[in-house]
């Protein structure tokens, strides 16, 4: 850019910076416009063709300034014709080659600069720019609206430049606003640091809504199971202490089918949860003994619960299946009887009870996964046996075809010896 232009005015400062900016390393190769013009006519290009750039024919629409501001130029980049009409880029000032090397030498000498409010001018930035160093050129940042972010990339004539830019004190505000002053290379390894944390946050987030999707999810479909197990829970408590969980099972043998006994060894009170209604299932095992339900001679309080306690004990037997269940698939397959939640022996729920499953979301009580198996075994076999006959029955056919061949040739061969 123009720099110790004493004899310029201040029109002719910003008419030769800006025709240099057009000429300049970081926009000529960027403008295809202007590319293509320097191939017309060995690089030149005509005052009247510039005066149709935008920013420019906003300073002047005289030639004659332009002409005077380069001539008052100490940068030495641009070239006037003899006849004043034309200027080019001197030949002694070619673009550099748009290398790695060159890349680097850029991010080193340039600087990131926040804080400038978003309606602040190109003309104002460079006012405040003027006299802290040798600018080769200012980026305003723009969105895609292309809309002043409110930040800016200037890039300095060298890296010491840029550094003794970021030393001076007087740079820290701009109309009273706080500005954030980086190298290029802070500021890449600033936003790069941002980014990091952004997708950790946001994958922290995203693990965080799927995980309280899925608990609204678990809670609705509890509050359907909750809806419709109803009347199904009897409570029970006394001096149990010789009592398992295989005794209610043989209590309720035939009057009512159990699906889950909630009761520890040693406990005095516990919960039986049926496949069906729980009165029902109480009221014949009860007609059966004779109007009192006792469990090994032991005096017990029956209690068939409702409302809000029904469901609550019924959430509770639902997660302890649930945990019950993952605990099991964590081992790999399923663990010993016995424990408070589990339904009985060998982690079933009595002597003829299915195995508790929790499927997904989705609590089962009753598994058919032993019958399924009992149908596949039944069909493998039955597959096995007709592979078994087909494989017999091919190796008979080669077998007969082995002889047929052999007596046929047999045949051929007394054929011939019989017409010799």
């Amino acid at each position: 850019m123009a720099e110790n232009q004493e004899a310029m005015s201040p029109i002719e400062a910003k008419v030769a910076r800006q025709v240099e900016y057009y000429f300049g390393d970081h926009n000529l190769p960027r403008d295809k416009f202007l590319k293509e013009q320097l191939q017309l006519d060995d690089g030149w290009v005509t005052l009247e063709t510039m005066l149709k750039f935008n920013r420019l024919k906003s300073l002047t629409t005289d030639s004659s300034v332009i002409v005077a501001a380069l001539q008052k130029s100490k940068t030495g980049l641009l070239e006037i014709s003899e006849d004043k009409t034309k200027i080019r880029r001197s030949p002694n000032k070619p673009l550099p080659e748009l290398n790695d090397e060159y890349k680097d030498a850029l991010k080193h000498k340039s600087v990131y600069i926040k804080g400038f409010p978003l309606e602040t001018s190109l003309d104002e930035i460079q006012e405040w720019l003027n006299g802290k160093g040798a600018i080769e050129n200012i980026q305003m940042r723009r969105n895609l609206q292309r809309q002043f972010k409110g930040s800016v990339f200037i890039c300095f004539d060298t890296e010491e430049s840029s550094k003794k830019f970021l030393e001076r004190s007087d740079i820290k505000s701009f109309k009273d606003n706080e500005m954030l002053v980086l190298s290029r290379e802070d500021y890449h390894a600033k936003k790069a640091e941002e980014r990091k944390q952004f997708k950790a946050e946001t994958k922290a987030k995203a693990k965080q809504d799927k995980e309280q999707q899925q608990k609204h999810a678990e809670e609705k479909e509890m509050g359907l199971l909750l809806d419709e197990q109803t009347g199904c829970l009897l409570k029970f408590s006394g001096e149990l202490a010789d009592v398992s969980r295989e005794d209610f099972h043989d209590l309720f043998s035939g009057h009512g089918k159990i699906k889950w006994v909630d009761f520890t060894r040693g406990a005095k009170e516990g919960t039986l949860l049926f496949d069906g209604n729980a009165k029902e299932a109480f009221d014949k095992a009860k007609e059966a003994n004779k109007g009192e339900l006792k469990i090994k001679n032991n005096s017990v309080t029956w209690q068939v619960l409702e409302g809000d306690e029904e469901k609550e004990v019924l959430k509770k037997i639902i997660e302890a299946q649930q945990e019950s269940y993952s605990r099991s698939k964590g081992r790999g397959g399923r663990g010993r009887g016995g424990g408070r939640g589990r339904g009985g022996r060998k982690g079933r729920g009595g002597r003829d009870q299915g195995r508790t499953q929790y499927q997904g979301k989705k609590t089962k009580f009753d598994s058919d996964d032993e019958e399924e198996a009992g149908k596949f075994r039944i069909f493998r076999a039955a597959l096995f046996g007709v592979i078994v006959r087909y494989l017999s029955t091919l190796n008979c056919l080669n077998h007969f075809l082995s002889t047929l061949c052999f007596f046929s040739s047999t045949c051929s061969t007394k054929e011939r010896t019989r017409r010799r």
